[in-house]
């Protein structure tokens, strides 16, 4: 173990529209912050007020000197606050979240104790992430993932839940629903054939959606390197019976690889961090592992 970092900022990002209790944690761990730290810090609450706000945010408050940036989110509002960090290329800049919402996968697969005593105890360590580029270089800016990139099913299902109601019953309805929908996609991956698959997730975390187990990765958070999940396409039973099994007993070890690229041959659309974005046809997409990108704490 290293020296214990400290902070002169501290820039709690959190969304005060949040239909969960984000202001509210965002408060408490002000208030525990300015009685646990042995040191003085300037501990700021910063709201956001529009979709991709934390991304300026945090690129902001990680610019210069020896910053913490949490989030006070779920998946989605982590990979704003991870990549405007990123974009701010500060080495003593450190990354955190405060798990609040529904899509909590990243702080249920990595944390590792209360965030407010860590932060105090200020044991920094480096984990890596997933870095996708769209197009040919230059074309569009590299954007980062914390846990995982999805394509086909992974997608489709949290377009189904946007567009269904909330509540568990009605939510499983929708997935239901958009599930019998679906339909399989092709890509041509770098120096291969073309494929078609039901679902293809690139992963930095051993789990998601709450309970499905991708891999055996736990203990690679920093190893250079991420899954491959594949679906091959089949039956719809068939997928259901493996999607049955990742909740149950996890899918086991899976190929690791440092990086990843295919064409797409039609548009689709893909989730990072669990939210969604598309991609056009003949798109080149590349994912590369940025070994030990981020410093974090928790």
């Amino acid at each position: 173990m290293g020296t214990p970092r400290t902070f002169d900022t501290i820039a709690i990002i959190f969304n005060p529209n949040s239909t969960g209790d984000a202001p509210a944690l965002a408060e408490q761990l002000k208030a525990s912050l300015s009685g646990l730290l042995p040191y003085a810090a300037d501990i700021r609450l910063q709201p956001t007020s529009h979709a991709g706000h934390a991304v300026q945010l945090a690129r902001e408050a990680a610019a210069t000197g020896h910053v913490l940036v949490v989030s006070v989110s779920g998946d989605g509002g982590y990979n704003e606050v991870v990549n405007g960090l990123m974009q701010a290329g500060n080495p003593d800049a450190v990354c955190a979240v405060l798990a609040a919402g529904n899509a909590n996968d990243h702080s249920r697969s990595t944390g590792t104790g209360p965030l407010e005593h860590a932060i105090a105890g200020g044991d920094v360590r480096h984990i890596d992430l997933l870095r996708i580029t769209t197009g040919q270089p230059g074309d569009a800016p590299d954007e980062y993932a914390h846990s995982y990139i999805g394509f086909g099913l992974t997608p489709i299902m949290a377009i189904g839940l946007e567009q269904g109601s909330k509540g568990a019953l009605k939510e499983t309805v929708s997935v239901v629903r958009t599930f019998a929908k679906f339909k399989p996609f092709e890509i041509l991956p770098d120096g291969g054939k073309r494929r078609k698959f039901d679902s293809l997730v690139l992963a930095n975390i051993a789990q998601m959606a709450k309970y499905a187990t991708l891999s055996d990765a736990d203990s690679k958070l920093a190893d250079g390197k991420f899954e491959v999940v594949v679906f091959p396409h089949k039956s719809k039973l068939r997928v259901l019976l493996t999607a049955l099994r990742a909740a149950t007993k996890g899918l086991g070890d899976q190929p690791s690889v440092s990086s990843y690229g295919f064409i797409t041959l039609k548009p689709i659309p893909y989730q990072i961090d669990g939210e969604v974005r598309s991609l056009d046809a003949d798109t080149q997409v590349t994912v590369h592992s940025a070994p030990a990108a981020l410093a974090t704490l928790g």
